[in-house]
């Protein structure tokens, strides 16, 4: 099969396609034939050598939809359209820049039930589960509550606030770039600020008594004030790291964090294991009201298999505006 292979760190153009086997699926794994897939900031991570060592070629790439080649087990049936995400792509096995991928059974979902077409699926694995086990796990969103989303322009600030619009909640979302302000309202935020990096009293002006929840896109150099636009046992899950490593200095805990907020990091490497499993998760529903038009899509522009580059330079150019996908 044909794949994406980095064999030492760089930029994009280390991004070489190669011929190399497909893995033969185990009894607890399932061979998927690639149809497409996102793009995501970790995978520019890995190939920027900022996830360890590249010391064996990699193949990168943490989510895919396409349809079943073989699954060992007899579970999933030859042909059938699924999604896949995390289950160790890209770290301690191969990644979905390819044109098959073998990946845990427990990191698989059926998508059998929908219209929608292959580069509209690929939108959803990666950002919508981790806006569903950041919303729905650590926050436990409730209708009726205001959600901030800091970092709204990313995919997954986007898939935040479609979700929690379709959940019935009021979205707060930010945005450095003015220009940006329409698309946010487009995907239907309620209210739009403009993040110059000291928001909490824009917040609060909007929210006086302080947001229910705040979903934290860019990480560790906005935390502190995005904490402070939180109400007495409100909670912030952190999910990205759009503005660097998540390190906070000199954090002090009865200074910073205000009383009862809760604090958390979601992981997206738990989705698929027993703390997480993916039987519960809302991609079947999502591809539903998406096909209906009841959720609009984040989807921005799709690229050829041999567009890869140009695709990982677009992204890094913070000019997407929503997610980016490689159809095959």
């Amino acid at each position: 099969m044909k794949a994406y292979v980095i064999e030492q760190p760089g930029g994009p153009q280390v991004l070489q396609l190669r011929d190399i086997p497909s893995p033969e699926p185990t009894s607890d794994e399932v061979q998927i034939r690639v149809r497409a897939f996102g793009l995501n900031r970790a995978e520019t991570y890995l190939r920027a050598g900022k996830m360890g060592e590249i010391n064996a070629p990699r193949v990168p790439g943490i989510e895919a939809v396409g349809e079943v080649i073989h699954d060992p087990a007899g579970i999933l049936r030859t042909g059938q359209r699924v999604a896949t995400a995390m289950g160790g792509m890209q770290f301690s096995r191969n990644g979905s820049y390819a044109e098959q991928v073998t990946v845990l059974r427990s990191n698989v979902i059926s998508l059998d039930d929908t219209s929608l077409s292959w580069e509209e699926l690929a939108t959803l694995p990666q950002a919508y589960l981790t806006v569903w086990g950041a919303l729905d796990k650590s926050l436990a969103i409730q209708k009726g509550q205001t959600l901030l989303v800091r970092g709204g322009t990313s995919s997954v600030g986007l898939a935040a606030i479609t979700y929690a619009k379709s959940r019935g909640l009021t979205v707060i979302a930010t945005t450095r770039t003015a220009t940006n302000i329409q698309r946010l309202y487009d995907m239907g935020t309620d209210e739009v600020v403009i993040d110059n990096g000291d928001i909490a009293q824009r917040i609060r002006e909007i929210a006086p008594l302080g947001v229910d929840a705040a979903l934290e896109v860019v990480g560790a150099t906005t935390l502190r004030d995005t904490i402070k636009t939180l109400r007495p046992f409100g909670a912030v899950s952190v999910i990205g790291l759009l503005g660097g490593p998540p390190v906070m200095e000199n954090f002090h805990l009865m200074q910073d964090l205000p009383a009862g907020v809760r604090l958390n990091f979601f992981p997206s490497a738990l989705l698929g294991t027993p703390a997480l499993p993916l039987l519960a998760s809302p991609l079947p529903w999502l591809a539903k009201e998406i096909a209906a038009k009841r959720m609009p899509s984040i989807h921005t522009r799709t690229f050829a298999f041999d567009e890869v580059r140009h695709a990982h330079r677009l992204m890094e150019s913070d000019r997407a505006l929503g997610k980016l996908v490689v159809l095959l």
